[in-house]
């Protein structure tokens, strides 16, 4: 099985810290599940994009499991070239350590920016390539993943594709599991 990581912009959930805590419930919830689909559906594969944010967190889990599971392989996909360039250096080198961590790295587009159909094809390619997508959004909170779950929806209705979304009451639900595993490992 391959599947799609996506979801929220790291502003969109107020994180502007690489070390704020939310990122650690969002990786222990992105582990959760790959963890689950690596064991009930066979997951080989995690494609992602390289936004900063679910995207990016979703392959730093799947590299951290796939340490311990050899099958497990990451695809860092780029809608068009040069993606990122206009980042702060150190999200633009954070970036880059990445692409070098995952197996395969490719940019979709072989032109940098031009318009928003490279981010269609780009939407396009991954459901196409995918059998599934984890997609961390509530469409009660929109961001940007709006236009992927859009995608999504629109692609179930003709194909046969499957979506594990986590909404932020699910969010909450890993947020308090993540405390009490905090908690419990400082009284253990």
């Amino acid at each position: 099985m391959r599947l799609w990581v996506t979801g929220y912009r790291s502003y969109e959930l107020g994180i502007f810290s690489p070390n704020d805590p939310k990122i650690e419930v969002i990786k222990y919830c992105l582990q959760d599940n790959l963890k689950e689909m690596l064991f009930n559906e066979n997951l080989e594969w995690v494609l992602s994009g390289g936004q900063l944010g679910v995207e990016q967190w979703g392959l730093e889990t799947a590299l951290e499991l796939s340490q311990a599971n050899l099958a497990l392989k990451t695809a860092l996909l780029y809608p068009f070239l040069d993606f990122g360039n206009n980042w702060k250096e150190d999200k633009r080198l954070a970036l880059k350590m990445l692409e070098e961590q995952c197996d395969y790295s490719i940019s979709l587009s072989n032109q940098p920016y031009q318009n928003a159909q490279q981010l269609k094809n780009y939407q396009q390619f991954m459901l196409e390539h995918t059998e599934g997508c984890l997609l961390i959004y509530d469409p009660e909170y929109e961001g940007k993943a709006k236009y992927d779950y859009q995608a999504i929806l629109k692609y179930q209705q003709m194909n046969s594709y499957f979506l594990k979304q986590i909404d932020m009451y699910d969010l909450q639900d890993y947020g308090e599991q993540y405390q009490e595993n905090q908690n419990w490992g400082l009284q253990a």
